[in-house]
């Protein structure tokens, strides 16, 4: 029997950082236009100085939604701000009335103290609203039916 070059998996292992998940209020990532959107933020590390958030997957100051200073409690809005955004005290982004033109990658950089950071990406999906079906009575001809 050979012996393994690496140790055999022993159950769960803890996955450590930062992992940014997208939520439409109330359902899931992928939100219809019209609808509130919250992108996440889970496992922050202590000791933070603020979050940076960032339109797209290439931050720059062109992509800036806002910075948020933690101890100052201030939101800073950037370039690619709207009005319609809004980070909570906690990392997260709430987005407000989205629409198509909000759908694609969000990145989000935790500084902490030191001046490190931890980086995250996530994806928002938006589609035009499903219309809501028509009731009608449905009256029966000889061959054929209809709906009223």
């Amino acid at each position: 029997m050979q012996s393994l070059s690496a140790p055999a998996h022993r159950g769960y292992v803890p996955w450590k950082g930062l992992l940014l998940i997208s939520r439409s209020l109330p359902s899931g990532p992928n939100a219809a236009e019209g609808q509130n959107v919250i992108l996440v933020v889970q496992n922050l590390p202590r000791n933070l100085l603020g979050y940076n958030w960032f339109k797209g997957d290439r931050p720059s100051p062109k992509t800036e939604i806002a910075h948020y200073d933690i101890d100052r409690k201030t939101l800073i809005p950037g370039l690619a701000f709207t009005g319609r955004e809004t980070i909570c005290p906690y990392g997260s982004l709430l987005l407000a009335n989205v629409t198509m033109e909000y759908a694609g990658n969000y990145t989000v950089f935790v500084i902490k103290r030191r001046l490190q950071y931890e980086v995250a990406i996530a994806q928002l999906h938006v589609h035009k609203p499903v219309p809501k079906p028509s009731t009608g009575i449905v009256k029966r001809r000889k061959h054929s039916r209809y709906i009223t």
